[in-house]
């Protein structure tokens, strides 16, 4: 049973195609941006900031491959391109343009585990609701 207000793995999870082809236990999000001074002949101070791109970095842990993903053959490895929905009480998060870059695994034998996955985002988007 799940406690209203906290989100489950049942509501963290990876999606290729509009499929959902794994649950997630937990996640870890960290979002930058590289921002840039503008200086001015003169001043002391930069008179402005430029915003920089937002960059989108997720650890996810312990990911459980669904069924119909075994049975299509789903190899984590190869994936690309894919999408990171956290559905929270009052919202949506959907990371897309997904790409991996660290994939640690470690599981019994017959069962389909990542112990921990990095995923690099190309975008971010929050949904109400």
């Amino acid at each position: 049973m799940s406690v209203p207000g906290f989100p489950t793995s049942s509501d963290i999870y990876l999606e290729v195609d509009g499929v959902r082809v794994a649950v997630v236990q937990s996640y870890a999000a960290k979002t930058t941006k590289s921002s840039s001074a503008v200086e001015a002949f003169g001043e002391l101070e930069p008179v402005a900031t430029v915003p920089g791109q937002a960059a989108h970095v997720i650890e996810l842990s312990r990911l459980y491959a669904t069924d119909q993903a075994v049975r299509d053959g789903i190899d984590f490895y190869a994936m690309e391109d894919f999408s990171l929905v956290i559905c929270k009480p009052d919202r949506k998060i959907i990371y897309s343009g997904c790409q991996w870059s660290v994939i640690q695994e470690s599981a019994s034998i017959g069962s389909m585990v990542l112990e921990k996955v990095t995923l690099v985002a190309s975008r971010r988007i929050e949904m109400g609701v």
